[in-house]
C-alpha cells in the first residue's frame, strides 16, 4: 500500500557518479581520488560556499548531496526551517577523520593535534554543516549501523512525521572510509494532491523501505 509520504527528490553519489532525480550527471571521468572527484562536483554544480574546503570528507560528501537535492526542491519555500528534519546514517561513523586525527597525536616526538581536524571527529557534525548553511532547525539524528538499513531510517522518519515533530525530512545514508564512499539522500514530505506548492514530477516515489532499498541498489550498478 502506498505511503502518505513521498520521496520528492533524491540524490546519489558513489562510484565516481552523481545521480540526481534519476538523471546521471557525472560518470566515467578519470579522477585520481575522492578529493579530486568531490572538488570537481563542487565546481561543476557552481556551489559558492568557501567553508566547503575546510570540511572533512564525510561532511563534503553529505553536504554536497544535501545541497543538490535542496536546490532541486521547494522544501525551503514550503516549510518553516523548524519543520524540516535531518536523519542520516552510516557504518563508519567519523572513522575516516578519526584516522587523520590519530596521525597528529600518534608520535609524541612530533605531536601536533589539530583543532580543525578534531572538530570533525563526530559524525553529526555533517548534519550541523547542512543546518548552518540552510538554517534548518528541526529534529535531527545521526545513526550508525553495520550496513545500509532503510528500515531503521524509515521507522525514525515516519515516527517524526506522524507525530508532527517535522513536516519534511532530509534522510538517507552517507558513508566514507578512505577511498570507499557512497551517499544517497532523499527529501521526504507528505503527499499533497493537486497542490501548486509541491513538485509535480513523475519520478516521485512513495516513501517506503522497498523504494529506498531499490534506489540504493540501483545506484550501485
Amino acid at each position: 500500500m502506498d505511503s502518505e509520504y513521498i520521496i520528492s527528490n533524491w540524490c546519489s553519489i558513489r562510484n565516481k557518479t552523481l545521480i540526481l532525480n534519476d538523471k546521471k550527471e557525472v560518470d566515467e571521468e578519470n579522477f585520481i581520488n575522492f578529493a579530486a572527484f568531490i572538488k570537481c562536483l563542487y565546481k561543476k554544480k557552481l556551489i559558492n560556499y568557501p567553508k566547503f574546503y575546510k570540511m572533512d570528507n564525510l561532511s563534503k560528501l553529505g553536504f554536497l548531496s544535501a545541497d543538490l537535492i535542496i536546490k532541486e526542491s521547494s522544501v525551503l519555500k514550503n516549510y518553516n526551517r523548524e519543520e524540516i528534519g535531518i536523519v542520516i546514517a552510516n557504518s563508519s561513523s567519523s572513522l575516516d577523520t578519526d584516522k587523520v586525527y590519530q596521525e597528529t597525536i600518534r608520535d609524541k616526538s612530533n605531536y601536533f593535534p589539530s583543532p580543525s581536524v578534531f572538530v570533525y571527529t563526530l559524525p553529526n557534525i555533517l548534519i550541523g554543516e547542512i543546518c548552518i548553511k540552510y538554517q534548518i532547525k528541526g529534529e535531527n539524528a545521526f545513526l550508525v549501523s553495520r550496513e545500509f538499513d532503510p528500515g531503521q531510517i524509515w521507522r525514525l522518519v515516519i515516527s517524526l512525521l506522524d507525530q508532527g515533530t517535522i513536516k519534511a525530512c532530509i534522510c538517507g545514508w552517507v558513508d566514507i572510509l578512505d577511498e570507499n564512499y557512497e551517499s544517497i539522500l532523499f527529501i521526504v514530505e507528505k503527499k499533497q494532491e493537486d497542490s501548486a506548492n509541491q513538485e509535480k514530477k513523475e519520478d516521485c516515489r512513495s516513501f517506503n523501505i522497498d523504494n529506498m532499498y531499490q534506489l540504493y541498489k540501483q545506484t550501485g550498478n
